[in-house]
């Protein structure tokens, strides 16, 4: 059994059944549904049958119901800033483009919630809660591009989430389109607590697309923080900064950002001081770490952040760290991970990303092993011919030491062999992982390079039953296929 083809046929129904300004199969319009961010062979470019940007829940209900019935490939997109393939339409079929679906439906300030269609940016969702005084604070360094709906179906990392977690721990309640085009709501409305049958809300939380479309969200927010501090701190082992944020948060301390960086990382900081000043910052050799930490508050003063910060500093002081003086370190890391306002090529990344893609593996280990993890980082970069960016340590449970790690490199997309030697790199990665009792995933998913060998390396006896309810929601599997569970599972050849 194959998938169905995109025939003109075809087309005119889902026109008919949704207007032809939904539809789109110019190639020119396809060719930009036809990859995200990760490394792959630049010649290796899968497109679309068909494009489609529905504007409500129901135009979206037709379109999968159609798709369902002559068995379509749909792929769901939001920002196309995945790094692992989870937005390519490898399969063909249609490109699920949902930034059509970008309505705020409600502000409630009384509550604190937004309720949104799924399609928003991060930003403009915040732009529009700023009015009123509050935030979402699930901010990756993509929100300016990335999508609520995304960010539920990537579970994807915040700068924020050791104080506030990822968009888990802000969801209350999804609509959610199944691949039979039936239309689901699933969660407990406002209420942030429900222990009311199963919480299917958060079933859809790193799903990658593969249950269905979320087409709205119902969302927590906080108080806009009117006050922020800042710093960054060398420390000469990986342990010895993980020990500082621990003793931080034990201390009581309100850590709002935790982001541990490795000396190959620490170089990137570094280059755009030397840009400027033309000589190297005075940072110790033995600096092996580097951690940024903030602290924020909703207050008109930062009497209280100032507390938390120098208390924070003398913890770190305690476990053998320096504070970073030069101000322009600090201003370029967090430029990086959250104004996202930088100069490219003269803050964070060399001009060598000209030539090389970034990509990243991003397995995770237990608090206790991150050593061991960084080791076997660079052994294994190194045994593939893998070029090391480097290791970025975030956190991303409320008040926990909770890694989730990118182990980064540069891939240079025009050499086949050195795309290959990506992939078994994050194989290899994520065997070592597992074996130290961590994870082969912490925030890009298994989407398309490790759906072939997820199964038996990560969930074993478990991924039999992670098979029943893809069939639940997608009887046919055509949502977003290849992605979590190989397409001869639904019975069809390549």
């Amino acid at each position: 059994m194959k998938f169905g083809k995109i025939s003109p046929e075809i087309v005119q129904e889902l026109k008919d059944a949704v207007g032809k300004d939904v539809i789109f199969d110019e190639k020119t319009h396809r060719m930009a549904y036809s990859r995200d961010w990760s490394p792959r062979d630049d010649k290796n470019t899968t497109l679309p049958d068909v494009v489609v940007r529905p504007r409500t829940t129901e135009e979206v209900a037709k379109i999968v119901s159609i798709a369902n019935k002559h068995r379509i490939p749909v792929t769901p997109m939001g920002g196309l800033t995945g790094m692992g393939g989870g937005a390519v339409p490898i399969y063909g079929g249609i490109a699920f483009e949902t930034k059509g679906l970008n309505k705020v439906l409600e502000i409630d300030v009384e509550n604190m919630t937004a309720t949104v269609q799924a399609g928003i940016t991060l930003w403009d969702l915040n732009q529009e809660a700023k009015r009123h005084g509050l935030y979402l604070p699930h901010e990756p360094e993509s929100k300016k591009a990335v999508t609520v709906g995304a960010s539920i179906a990537c579970n994807n990392d915040s700068t924020f989430g050791i104080r506030h977690g990822r968009m888990v721990d802000h969801l209350s309640n999804a609509v959610i389109v199944t691949g039979e085009g039936k239309i689901v709501r699933a969660g407990r409305r406002k209420a942030m607590c429900s222990n009311s049958g199963y919480q299917l809300n958060w079933l859809l939380v790193g799903s990658e697309g593969t249950l269905g479309i979320v087409t709205e969200a119902t969302v927590k927010l906080i108080p806009v923080q009117k006050n922020r501090l800042v710093d960054m701190i060398v420390f000469p082992s990986l342990n010895d900064s993980m020990y500082a944020i621990r003793d931080i948060m034990h201390a009581g301390l309100a850590l709002e950002s935790a982001h541990i960086n490795c000396k190959q990382r620490l170089r990137f900081y570094t280059h755009s001081y030397k840009e400027k000043h033309g000589h190297e910052p005075e940072i110790p050799e033995w600096s092996e770490a580097l951690l940024g930490i903030s602290f924020a508050t909703a207050e008109d003063t930062d009497e209280i952040i100032k507390f938390n910060r120098d208390y924070a500093i003398k913890i770190c002081e305690k476990n053998k760290g320096l504070l970073v003086k030069e101000v322009e370190i600090t201003d370029g890391w967090w430029a990086s991970k959250y104004t996202v306002n930088f100069t490219p090529f003269k803050q964070k990344w060399p001009d060598s990303q000209r030539e090389k893609k970034f990509g990243a593996v991003d397995c995770g280990f237990p608090i206790g092993r991150i050593e061991e993890g960084y080791d076997k980082f660079i052994e294994i970069a190194t045994k593939y011919n893998q070029q090391i960016l480097g290791m970025c340590v975030y956190h991303e449970r409320p008040n926990r030491l909770s890694p989730s790690i990118s182990f980064a490199v540069f891939v240079d997309d025009k050499d086949p062999e050195n795309i290959q030697g990506f992939y078994s790199y994050v194989r290899e990665m994520s065997e070592a992982a597992i074996e130290m009792g961590g994870t082969s995933a912490t925030y890009i998913g298994d989407s398309e390079f490790k759906t072939p060998w997820i199964g038996e390396l990560e969930h074993q006896e478990a991924y039999e039953y992670m098979f029943k309810i893809k069939q639940v929601f997608d009887p046919n599997g055509i949502m977003n296929p290849g992605k979590k569970f190989p397409i001869k599972m639904f019975g069809y050849k390549e």
